[in-house]
This record gives C-alpha cells, structure tokens and sequence, in this order.
C-alpha cells in the first residue's frame, strides 16, 4: 500500500494589496469608537439640558410658563437623570450600549412631544429642539429606519395639540410642521453625505496605509535577499565549485598516481572520497535551489507550478524515484504561505519516499486547480509495510 497526501490551499483574492481580515477589523473598531465618542457627546449635552431643565422646574414662573406644574415634571425629570446615567455606564458593552443608547434617545424624544404639547403646539419655543434630536439621531445611527422617531415627532405634536388644546390646525400651523419638515430633510441629507464622505476617506486611508505598510514589506524582503544572495548564496557557491574540483582530481592522474603503489588502499579510499563527495555536492546543489526558491518566494513572484515541475525533475535524479507530475486544471494565485505549504508537503513527501521505497518507484503528483481551491496529491507505488497483529 503506497503513500498518499492531500493539501488544499485557497487561491489568493487580489494579490499582493487584496483585502485583508485585519482591515475589516480595522473599520468596525473605528465604527465603535467613533460611536463611542459621539454616544458621550449626547451624555453632556444631555447634563446640560438637565440642568436647563432643573432650572425650569424650579423656577415658578417658567413653569407656569411652560404649563408644568406639580410633582409629575419633577419625576420625569429624576428619570431622565436615571436613564442618562445607566446610558453612560453601559456604553461600552457594544451591542447593549447601543440599544440603551437608542431607547434613551427616543424617552428624550417622548418628553420633548409632551413638553411641546402643553407650551403651544407647533408654536411653542422648544419646537426648535427637535432639529437638535435629528442631528443626534443620523449621527449615532446613521440608517433610514433609525431617523424616523425624529421625522415622526411633528406629526404627533400636531396630533396632540388638537386633542389637548381642543382646536384644529391653522394655515400657520401647517406652515410651521412643513417649515421644519424641510428642515429635517435637508439636516438628514448633508449629515449622511458628510457621514459617507467620511467612511470614504477612512476607507482609502485604510488602503493607502496596508498599500504602504506593503511596500515596506517588499523592500525588506528584497533587502534580506540581496543579502542572504550575496553571502550565503556565495558560501553554497563554493562548496558546489570544490566538490567539483575534489571529484575531478579522483578521477584525474594526481591521486591515482599517489596510490598506485597501494592497490588495496586504492580500491577502499576512492570509492569512499567519491561518494562524500559526492553527497557533499548534491547537499550543497540541492541547498542552492532551495536558497532560490526561498529568495523568489520573499519577492512574491514564487511560481508554484513551475518550482514543483522543476522540484519533481529533479527528485527524480538525486533520489532515483520516478516522480511524474501532473497539473489539471488553469493555474490560480495562491498566497505565499499557501504556496510555501504546498511545496513543503511535497519535499516532506518525496523525501519520505525515496527513504522508505525501492529505486525506480513510481511517485505520482497531482496539482489541481479550481475555482475555490488548489489541491496537491502525492501517491508513491512503493511497497508499503503490514501492520502488526
């Protein structure tokens, strides 16, 4: 029973600047903070219209004023202190710290629709504050179903003040909720291009900065492949070239001269130079390209068909397998370390097989390529071994 092994590996979406996890994680952590600090803001401007609000109670004639009168502006009044506080705790517990957010809004809203229907209607003074909630609404919560509690307020305030005032809507008054109805709109409309063109902004500055922190990258991949070409690749360079000339000198008359007088010394030092030296050569070529395959795949134009091809050519010589090598389907991109782990199983496997099987056996290698994923399969012919009973 020969061996077999399959890896897959996912083709790359982009290339070197494709999209990344971190990105996205990026933009949904600048989503919260920025929620974050808009959420505080609303918490102090809230403690300032508390204290406005303090001051009204408080004073008599500006109660009188505004038709609030008795314990009940008071209570309301301790809620909101109540509400706001527990807002303000819990902002940063993300999904919580949202709806609390939302619902503590819309009470805001619901105090403002009831303060507006006992001072006026649509005439009263705080009408004006409403513009303040949709301005809050859009910048919190930037989608077209968050922003209709604001849009609906006038109309309810319209509502309420014929059934508490007992009277119907005038010309003026239908001026006024079209007035501020088109105010709404137009607050909505320049907050949401400027929240867009915002995210725009901080979308291409997420690019130009993984596009920057990327050529950094390729400069210091080539930077270390220059250098680890010039020396290392130096160093293997040699050995290679002295094992040549050590091989050439054996076979050459020098040391056959030197122990021609010594037939049995001859007959066991030759073959035994030859063959060190001759793994030492193989060593030391078999290094040289896995020291290219390293520095192609540091500049990111590591070309995994043509390396696995080239790799199982040669296996078949230095480990005296037959290794054939097959690719189906076209060639897609895969990442770096996809590649990288792809090309490791090989070795690892034909490695294993030129240890565990006889010379001459058939080691098959399959590359498939599809839409979704690259596969390798490694199946040798060798013998196998029995398992113990």
């Amino acid at each position: 029973m020969g061996e077999r092994g399959t890896l897959v590996g996912a083709p790359s979406r982009g290339g070197l600047f494709a999209a990344r996890p971190e990105r996205t994680e990026r933009s949904r952590v600048f989503q919260e903070d920025r929620f974050l600090t808009r959420a505080r803001a609303l918490f102090y401007a809230r403690l300032a219209f508390l204290v406005l609000g303090l001051g009204v109670i408080g004073v008599p004639s500006w109660s009188a004023a505004f038709g609030i009168r008795g314990s009940k502006p008071f209570a309301v009044f301790l809620l909101m202190v109540a509400y706001s506080a527990a807002n303000y705790l819990f902002l940063a517990r993300k999904k919580l710290g949202k709806a609390l957010t939302f619902a503590t809004l819309c009470a805001d809203l619901c105090v403002l629709v009831w303060l507006v229907s006992v001072s006026g209607g649509l005439r009263s003074p705080l009408v004006a504050a409403q513009l303040l909630f949709t301005i809050q609404f859009v910048l919190l919560f930037p989608t077209p179903l968050a922003v209709v509690p604001p849009l609906l307020a006038f109309p309810v305030v319209a509502k309420a003040s014929q059934v508490l005032g007992g009277h119907a809507l005038t010309q003026i008054d239908v001026f006024i909720l079209l007035w501020y109805s088109a105010i709404n709109c137009i607050l909505v409309y320049v907050i949401v291009y400027l929240n867009e063109r915002d995210r725009t902004k901080h979308r291409e500055l997420q690019k130009l900065s993984t596009a920057l922190r990327d050529m950094a990258i390729v400069d210091e991949r080539n930077r270390l492949a220059r250098e680890i070409h010039d020396g290392l690749g130096g160093v293997l360079s040699s050995v290679v070239i002295q094992s040549e000339y050590l091989l050439n000198m054996i076979d050459g008359s020098e040391v056959r001269a030197r122990l021609s007088g010594n037939t049995e010394a001859r007959a066991v030092i030759l073959p035994t130079i030859r063959k060190e030296l001759s793994d030492l050569h193989d060593a030391a070529s078999e290094s040289m390209d896995e020291l290219r395959r390293s520095l192609r795949m540091m500049k990111e134009d590591f070309d995994l068909v043509g390396t696995v091809s080239d790799y199982c050519r040669l296996a078949s010589g230095r480990h005296r397998l037959d290794v054939r090598f097959e690719r189906t389907g076209p060639e897609r991109s895969v990442g770096p370390e996809s590649a990288l782990a792809l090309f490791r199983v090989l070795q690892e496997a034909v490695t294993n097989a030129a240890k565990h099987c006889p010379k001459g056996t058939v080691v098959e290698v399959s590359l498939a390529f599809d839409q979704e994923r690259a596969k390798l399969t490694i199946h040798d012919r060798g013998p196998g071994f029995t398992l113990p009973s």
